[in-house]
């Protein structure tokens, strides 16, 4: 007696889909309709390959119709009549797919994929060399046929032209390209494996070391600091007293200020290290966001950019402030004060809170948190503690000591120092 064929029909299957539950429906010969818990429909073949039960899933419904389904059915029982392994067929045309993407493709999914997961800045700069570095070297040509070779040509060339610090860079982004292809099987090897950036351009400079300005410095700094304008010396006061790095604050939403409990929340979306984190507001630091709010005139930002530039550059649109404003001030100002106070630049702020944090008592464990850094190893892994409590006492000791080099009152070590107790 010949197997039922064609059991189903569309008004069943919308009646499934309505339904909700997951369902798997025989139509005869092997094709079968499923329904996931997720609510996804597709089309299934199930079939017996060398004594296996084996399936190929055909497309979704309602791309794929019941006809379409059927005929597709049609054509691969045919196949496996002759011997063929549809299923395996598919797995290894899929496969090939892959691997005949072009470099370009490669390296877009591996940015659509990683960026979201990657601070703002590092995504950009990262951008920038794919797309205006190795995209013109690279990007037609197939993944899997790019070579060690083309590796080093394209290093050497960067070398030339621009420096070894670009070069580790490209390398860098380069190397993340290729792991992320053999991940996803769209390349057999790693070209990068090997390659020596050093070797092929020479060691890069050393990166410029954190600066930490004195206690003479900021003397001499803060009381000049209104010479920038009222937003920068703001903007820099807040820096010092809140310990934050300059995206951060910059990306500040009043929605996140709040001004009852003296805190300000930095969400995830705004934190470098991806964890959103509360910084403790003393006095001196509210009394400055509360200063900032009339200056931006009504933006959910707490510093927006100038209305002009916000007019000129992004159509009026409520944007951040740009950071590369500030640095360009502090380096003026630092010019027009000569020796008096070296050239620094906003994350030099956090290396100067953090030195001076230490020098005033508190702990390495409550120096650490106030500038939002990953203790590591165990301590990260069993010590929850936020400590809102001690970091708020650090740094209303820091802002006193500031205050005092701001006023060119004298600090006192003996009188001035708080003892940072535990909570």
């Amino acid at each position: 007696m010949p197997r039922e064929i064609n059991r189903l029909n569309d008004k069943q299957i919308r009646a499934w889909m309505k339904a909700g539950a997951p369902v798997a429906k025989a139509d005869g010969g092997g094709l079968t309709f499923t329904l996931s818990a997720a609510g996804t429909a597709a089309w299934v073949l199930r079939y017996r390959h060398g004594g296996r039960a084996r399936e190929l899933t055909l497309g979704q419904y309602p791309d794929l119709t019941i006809q379409a389904a059927r005929q597709r059915a049609s054509k691969a029982r045919a196949e496996i009549q002759r011997g063929t392994d549809v299923a395996r067929e598919h797995q290894r045309a899929k496969a090939e797919a892959v691997a005949a993407k072009s470099f370009r493709e490669l390296a877009n999914d591996y940015m659509a994929k990683a960026f979201p997961k990657l601070a703002d800045t590092t995504a950009k700069q990262r951008r920038q060399h794919i797309e205006g570095v190795i995209f013109p070297r690279l990007g037609a040509m197939a993944a899997r046929d790019v070579t060690t070779a083309d590796v080093v040509a394209l290093l050497e060339s960067v070398g030339k032209k621009k420096t070894a610090n670009v070069a580790e860079l490209v390398f860098t982004a380069l190397s993340e390209i290729f792991r992320h292809g053999l991940a996803r099987h769209a390349v057999t090897v790693n070209p990068c494996a090997g390659v020596s950036v050093a070797a092929i351009c020479g060691r890069a400079e050393p990166r410029r070391k954190r600066l930490k300005l004195t206690e003479e410095e900021l003397r001499e700094l803060l009381p000049a600091l209104p010479r920038i304008g009222p937003e920068n010396t703001l903007t820099v006061k807040l820096l010092l007293l809140t310990c934050v790095r300059i995206g951060e604050l910059a990306r500040a939403e009043w929605q996140h200020v709040d001004f009852e409990r003296a805190e300000w929340f930095v969400p995830e979306a705004n934190s470098k290290t991806g964890r959103g984190f509360t910084v403790p507001l003393v006095p001196a630091a509210v009394a400055l966001f509360k200063e900032l709010r009339p200056l931006a005139s009504g933006s959910r930002f707490v510093l927006p950019a100038r209305q002009e530039r916000r007019v000129r550059n992004h159509a009026g649109a409520d944007v951040p402030f740009n950071q590369r404003a500030l640095n360009a001030m502090l380096h003026k100002l630092c010019d027009d004060l000569g020796s008096k106070v070296r050239r620094f630049t906003p994350h030099d702020l956090r290396s100067t809170a953090r030195s001076h944090l230490a020098a005033l008592g508190a702990s390495i464990i409550v120096a650490e948190r106030c500038l939002n850094h990953s203790l590591g190893g165990l301590v990260s892994v069993y010590d929850q503690h936020d400590y809102l409590t001690e970091r708020r006492a650090a740094l209303e000791t820091w802002a006193a000591f500031l205050q005092a080099c701001e006023s060119g009152v004298p600090w006192l070590r003996e009188s001035n120092v708080v003892q940072l107790r535990a909570a």
